[in-house]
């Protein structure tokens, strides 16, 4: 029944309901049946209403004149008895008998106004009461005119009546029908027929949803998938096996033709632009030069030793970084991020851009740390494929130099650095040529952060704000931050602290034990006191103590040491 409803009634598309065009033409036809069904019935009704009003003034005048001789009669009987109230009442019971309706009556109106004698079911009333019919019938007597046709107000209600002036008994006589009273056996039958029609062009609109169904199946079936890709954003092919051979099938067959053109252009807008702004594309049909301020998660990579690999690869170079694209760039996809920019050897991706369009719950600086740890594993993935390659050829040979210098390179590091905080994501550019960049403080600060992975030997380094954005927004994170050190980067005027997120799985009970011996010396190393930091820097096996060793080995701080260390290089 559900569907059935949905079938003639259609379905809502972003709050609009979609009726279908059966469902109009029916209603169209069954309104223009009814309608010129129940205009033939009115018609008619009309028709047979003259003829009987025809008919009826013909009975009113027989009925009067009977009424009007018996009244003549009457008035000779009294004459002869003096029995006048005796006369009146024959003369009533007379008219009386000649009345089949409630209130239909006969009157003896004098011309004062009075009644003289009433004859009807409706209780008797002392004065006429229409004036504006009294004048008229006494205006007609003047003109020797003493009966006709005449319409009446009596009892409060509009009466048909026949008049005729009795000069003996100095009345007109007036015989008349009620209008509503009159009319109300036409109306029960115009209602009768009435739903007579209404229950027959039910019937035929039943029969007509039935054969314009099977007629116009194929609309039904291609709008129905049509609203379907309108839902899911996706355009599909429609399956058109069995459909006739009309034009509806021929439209279908056309929309189909389009559907793969624009969705082979879509597939190559769509390896050219981030999800969000296809999916924007799609739903506005147009990509406007517009940005806003979002706060996002940046993470920047980067290779290591690029110039190296460029001079010992040459153009080779190009197929490397597609292997380690392909792989990047999916991870940052799987994880909601979007691409911000691909140049040469560094990838920047942001994170947060889709979660209000996908109501994501998962905090975008924790999708960013996972993704630079699996953007580690691709690259070490690729190296273990590069070490499969050079084994199978050592196998049976030693490697040239040239094939040496070529193994090195292709043996791909990359560095990763995350900051957080409120940047400018749009579209740059004009309207001829366009692309999709995300700017500010916080691009520059995750690329700092990727140049300090080099330096503390380190896969991943995040800022404070995101350690912060992880544990003040999301609940068993499982993540532990390592605080690195408190630097300040060139180009800035402040130092901030860094840290070394360090996953669940990754932290094992020797971990633990060094990150302790780590922590212990980095306060001591704060506090200046360099001797006992250096000794436990020494002790721990983190190879980012090896860059805190060299600089600890004067045992002295520098004048005015604040605890932040001032890089002098990007």
């Amino acid at each position: 029944m559900k569907n059935f409803w949905k079938q003639l009634f259609g379905e809502k598309i972003a709050g609009t309901r979609v009726i279908p065009v059966r469902t109009k033409i029916l209603f169209i036809f069954t309104l223009i049946i009814l309608a010129s069904n129940l205009t033939s019935n009115y018609i008619n009704l009309i028709l047979h209403r003259t003829e009987l009003l025809r008919q009826m003034r013909e009975l009113l005048v027989k009925d009067l004149r009977d009424i009007y001789s018996f009244a003549n009669n009457q008035y000779e009987i009294y004459g002869f008895t003096k029995d006048r109230q005796g006369s009146l009442e024959s003369i009533e019971r007379k008219g009386l008998s000649a009345l089949k309706n409630p209130h239909a009556i006969v009157l003896g109106v004098r011309k004062d106004g009075r009644i003289l004698f009433m004859a009807s079911r409706i209780p008797k009333k002392i004065n006429f009461g229409d004036k504006q019919a009294l004048k008229k019938m006494k205006e007609n007597l003047k003109k020797g005119v003493q009966e006709g046709f005449i319409p009446l107000q009596f009892n409060s209600q509009d009466y048909f009546a026949v008049y005729k002036y009795n000069p003996k008994w100095k009345v007109f006589l007036i015989r008349g029908e009620e209008k509503n009273e009159y009319y109300q056996k036409q109306r029960v039958i115009f209602r009768k027929v009435s739903i007579i029609i209404v229950i027959i062009t039910i019937a035929s609109a039943l029969v007509g949803i039935y054969l314009l169904g099977e007629l116009l199946k194929w609309v039904g079936i291609i709008t129905r998938r049509i609203m379907r890709m309108a839902e899911t954003q996706e355009l599909e092919i429609i399956d058109l096996k069995g459909a006739p051979n009309d034009d509806i099938t021929f439209l279908g067959a056309a929309f189909n033709s389009l559907s793969s053109t624009v969705n082979n252009l879509i597939g190559i807008f769509r390896k050219f632009a981030n999800q969000d702004i296809v999916r924007k594309a799609y739903k506005e049909r147009q990509v406007r030069l517009e940005g806003e301020q979002k706060e996002l998660a940046v993470l920047f990579s980067d290779i290591k030793r690029f110039t190296t690999m460029t001079e010992a690869l040459g153009p080779d170079i190009i197929r490397l970084l597609n292997l380690h694209y392909d792989k990047a760039i999916r991870v940052i996809l799987n994880r909601k991020g979007v691409i911000g920019a691909i140049i040469g050897d560094a990838l920047l991706a942001v994170y947060g851009v889709l979660d209000e369009e996908e109501n994501e719950t998962i905090n975008r600086s924790y999708q960013a740390i996972y993704s630079g740890y699996e953007l580690q594993e691709g690259a070490a993935a690729l190296r273990e494929e590069m070490k499969k390659r050079r084994d199978a050829i050592l196998a049976h040979r030693k490697l040239t130099p040239e094939e040496t210098k070529v193994y090195k390179a292709v043996m791909l590091e990359i560095g990763v650095g995350i900051d957080y905080g409120s940047v400018f994501y749009g579209t740059l550019g004009s309207y001829q040529r366009m692309t999709n960049t995300v700017i500010g403080d916080n691009v520059n600060a995750a690329s700092r952060l990727e140049g300090l992975t080099r330096i503390y030997q380190l896969p991943v380094i995040v800022s404070k704000a995101v350690k912060e954005d992880v544990e003040k927004n999301m609940v068993n994170h499982g993540i532990h931050f390592v605080e690195i050190d408190r630097v300040k980067v060139k180009g800035k005027t402040q130092g901030t602290q860094i840290y070394w997120p360090v996953l669940p799985d990754h932290l094992t009970p020797r971990l633990k034990k060094q990150i302790s011996i780590f922590e212990t010396a980095l306060r001591y190393y704060y506090k200046g006191e360099w001797k006992k930091a250096n000794d436990l820097f020494k002790d721990c096996k983190l190879k980012m103590a090896r860059e805190f060793e060299a600089r600890t080995a004067s045992k002295k701080p520098p004048a005015k040491w604040n605890g932040i260390w001032e890089m002098k290089t990007k």
